[in-house]
Order: C-alpha cells, then sequence, then structure tokens
C-alpha cells in the first residue's frame, strides 16, 4: 500500500518545524558543549539523593550536599578523577554504580552514546547527525562515522570486560566474589575512560608494588588515551598491511606516547630515588614499576601509587606538563593532545631553522593545522592561567601553596584528576572554579570558543599584508 502524498501545508509546516527546533540551530560544537553541561546538571542531581549516599558507622546516611555532588558528577563525566570526597565511603552501591556510568557516558561521549541508540532503533542518521557524530570522535571524515560508531562500542566493551576479567585475579580474593567483580569492573572502565576514581581512599597506592594491578590499569590507560581512531588504524594495519597503511597522524600519536612514556618514567626515577616518601622504601623492581605507572598515569588517567603530596617540586613541575600536553586526540584523554604539542613545537622549530613549511614523516603539516595548535595551546594557557589567578584570589588556607593550586588547575584542565591531596582542602567558591575547568577542559577551549563565539559576516574585501610589525 502506498503512502499518499503530502500536501503543501504539510511540507511547509515541516520546514518550519525543522526550521525552529531548538536541536536543529545548534552547530557540533554547541551540542556537545551543552549536552555536557546537561548530564552534569542530571547527573548532579541524581548523586545528590541520600539514596546514593553510604552510611556512618551509627548506620545513619553521610551527608553529601549538591555542590560535592554536582563536583563529583563533574569529575566523572569529565573523566576527572578529582574528589572533594571519598566515594569509596560516601557513596553506596548504587551511587558507585551511577558514578561508572557517568564515566562510560563521559569518556565515549554522550552524541556517541546517541548515536548508539539511534543504530539500534533503525534509525536514519542524516549528514548534519554524521557531523556531528565526527566532530565527537575525532573522525578524519564523515562517510564512514557509522561503522567507526559500531566499532568503538564493540572494541571498547571488549576491552573493558578483559581488562575486568583480569583485575578480579586481584580483587575477588581481596574483596570477595561479589565486591571483587563490581571492584574489577569499575576499576577497568574508570582505567580505559582515563577517569582515574578509585574505591580505595588511598586511591592505588596500595597497589604500589603490585605488578598485575599496575601493569593492567597502565594498559587500560594506554588502550583509552591512544585514541579510537589510531587504534583502528594500527589493527586494520596489522590484518592487511598491504591495503591498510598507517597515517601520518597515527604514526605521529604512537610516536609522541613512547616518547613521552619513556622520559615520564626516566624523569621519575631520577627525581625521586632517594625520596623517602615515594620511590625510596621500594626496591628496583618496584621503582621501575612504580615511575612507569606515574608515567603512564599523568597522560590524563589520575590514578596514583605514589603520594604525589610527598613528591619533590622538580618532579611536580614535569608532571603539570606531561599533565597539561595529556593524552592523543579522539581518545578518552584530555590535556592539548600530543599532536597539538608536536605541531606547535615543530613548528617554532622550523622558523627557527629558518625552513618555510613544517614536515613530518615526508608530509607537509598544513598552515590551517599549525594556527589550530598554536590557538589551542594559547586558548589552553590563557584558560589555566586565568583560572589559577581565581584559585589564588579565593585562596582563604595558609597551607594551600601556589604549587597546590597550579598543579590542581592543570589537574583540572587536562581532565587528569591527579592532587597533592589539595582538593578537599578547597572552599566551595574554588570548587565552582574547578568544575568549570574540568568541563572546559574536557570540550576544549577551542570547542567551547567556537560553540559560544558569536559568528561573523565573511569580510567581502581582503586587506593588503604589513611586514612592518616587528616580533621577538
Amino acid at each position: 500500500m502506498t503512502r499518499p502524498p503530502r500536501s503543501p501545508r504539510d511540507l511547509s509546516a515541516g520546514r518550519v518545524r525543522r526550521r525552529f527546533s531548538p536541536l536543529s540551530q545548534l552547530s557540533p560544537p554547541q551540542l556537545i558543549a551543552l549536552s555536557f553541561a546537561l548530564a552534569i546538571l542530571v547527573g548532579g542531581a541524581l548523586l545528590s539523593l541520600p539514596v546514593t549516599h553510604g552510611l556512618n558507622p551509627d548506620g545513619t546516611r553521610r551527608s553529601v550536599n549538591f555542590l560535592q555532588a554536582l563536583f563529583t558528577a563533574t569529575s566523572a563525566l569529565c573523566v576527572t578523577g578529582l574528589n572533594v570526597i571519598d566515594p569509596s565511603k560516601d557513596f553506596n552501591r548504587l551511587g558507585q554504580v551511577l558514578i561508572m556510568l557517568l564515566i562510560q557516558v563521559g569518556g565515549l561521549g554522550i552524541i556517541t552514546f546517541g548515536t548508539a541508540f539511534a543504530l539500534i532503533s533503525r534509525r536514519r542518521v542524516n549528514f548534519t547527525e554524521r557531523l556531528r557524530l565526527a566532530q565527537q570522535v575525532s573522525a578524519l571524515n564523515t562517510g564512514g562515522v557509522l561503522g567507526l560508531i559500531r566499532a568503538i562500542f564493540l572494541y571498547t566493551f571488549v576491552i573493558e570486560l578483559v581488562g575486568a576479567a583480569l583485575l578480579a585475579f586481584r580483587f575477588v580474593p581481596k574483596e570477595g566474589w561479589g565486591r571483587g567483580l563490581f571492584y574489577s569492573l569499575f576499576h577497568s572502565v574508570s582505567a580505559f575512560n582515563n577517569a582515574g576514581f578509585a574505591l580505595y581512599s588511598d586511591n592505588l597506592m596500595g597497589f604500589v608494588d603490585d605488578p598485575l594491578v599496575s601493569m593492567v590499569i597502565a594498559l587500560l590507560i594506554i588502550l583509552g588515551g591512544t585514541g579510537f581512531l589510531v587504534q583502528l588504524n594500527v589493527v586494520a594495519h596489522l590484518l592487511n598491511p598491504r591495503r591498510n597503511r598507517l597515517m601520518v597522524h597515527s604514526k605521529l600519536v604512537l610516536t609522541m606516547m613512547a616518547a613521552l612514556l619513556l622520559i615520564g618514567t626516566v624523569a621519575y626515577l631520577v627525581l625521586e630515588w632517594n625520596n623517602p616518601k615515594t620511590l625510596g622504601p621500594l626496591g628496583l623492581g618496584e621503582r621501575v614499576l612504580a615511575s612507569f605507572f606515574q608515567s603512564v598515569t599523568t597522560r590524563t588517567a589520575g590514578f596514583n601509587t605514589l603520594d604525589y603530596g610527598a613528591m619533590g617540586l622538580t618532579t611536580l613541575f614535569v608532571t603539570i606538563i606531561l599533565m597539561f600536553i595529556g593524552a592523543n586526540p579522539g581518545s578518552t584523554g584530555g590535556g592539548i593532545k600530543t599532536s597539538t604539542f608536536y605541531v606547535m613545537m615543530a613548528s617554532a622549530w622550523s622558523m627557527v631553522r629558518g625552513r618555510r613549511d613544517t614536515t613530518l614523516f615526508e608530509r607537509r603539516i598544513d598552515t590551517d593545522t599549525i594556527l589550530r595548535a598554536m590557538t589551542v595551546g594559547l586558548l589552553s594557557i590563557g584558560l589555566v592561567n586565568a583560572m589559577l589567578i581565581a584559585l589564588l584570589s579565593l585562596n582563604t588556607r595558609d597551607d594551600v601553596r601556589f604549587v597546590n593550586l597550579f598543579f590542581e588547575a592543570v589537574s583540572a584542565f587536562g581532565t587528569v584528576g591527579l592532587s597533592m591531596n589539595t582538593t578537599p582542602l578547597l572552599n566551595p567558591a574554588q570548587h565552582v572554579v574547578l568544575i568549570a575547568l574540568m568541563f572546559l577542559g574536557r570540550i576544549g577551549p577551542l570547542t567551547f570558543a567556537v560553540a559560544f563565539g558569536r559568528p561573523r559576516s565573511p569580510v567581502p574585501a581582503r586587506y593588503p599584508a604589513d611586514k612592518d610589525i616587528l616580533i621577538g
């Protein structure tokens, strides 16, 4: 039976509805920013409900106010890991499950989840939605984005289940079957999504000499922070090297990741070797393991097996640099991203050497890419400094020093979650600043600027260049 043709009035009404539909008027950056903001508010409201709170020794409910719940929801959805309260005690199993779900949604992306439900329901995904999806997962084109989303979900859940199975060998004997299996799944999801949430009050410091927990968590962090597009490209290349070549982007990401992991491991080993509060009491193998783990976790993961509050200033500064660089594009991690950092440094080095072009693996880096990297770097530095000034101006404690607030600001912006045990000491106004930093760090300062920047009409004429401006 054929459907009767639609009348001109119906077609006109449909066009009007599409024209004035709020979501249809949003650009991909705006939709990303607003969807994260809405999810944070919903998550904060749910975590503020007493039914999600843990119990005191006397059987009464623990008190978690809305700001603390909102901070926890922001930290979970932005896969950061900073905490103003103890999730292992202040939230019961329902609250911890909710946190785990927020981590999963935040890691994969809200729009990615929406697409999955669209695929399940067999609904057609139009080009505008494909464009939004491509921006969410940093896809290079919109043509194969739906296949990419399917692969991302399958790959993510398989990796998380395998990680949970491996962690169960340690957590089940330690915690019992029920609690042990949940702990295994929670930490696997938290690690793969680079969230840094742990169900122990001291994070993972109790496992500093445990190679199973340290290496499984580290591997999950690396896989989550590498970027979905890169991992799929590597897998395709390994399966058929002749047909599927490694992209220049994949080569750059893998090279930068290996270099930063090596630099970080050596830095922690050298700088903390004799520190009696960190690496000092450990044996040689345990020192290498702990140093490698800290190098991995600074890639925006947030887990720690050493006390950052006891580290030296030089080590903390190295950590700040690694946190600011962050993970790779299209991954669950934050920061300015490894490719951005490389393009900035490579273009500056090319200019110092008097070279007109910046090259990478026998390819020239496009000028627009260089300008975008410089913009991301400049906006990120400006954002961190502005929020650091706010944290300093709002500080009311003498035991919270400049380095503490600097560390917290970069950790929040990079969605890392590492802390010098400072976050619970801050006042509510400073917590609001960190919430804003985590949010802006997750969606990206450039995405936020594009989302809510005022659109400008094209300039009808191009002005002549002036080379009389002196630089440097």
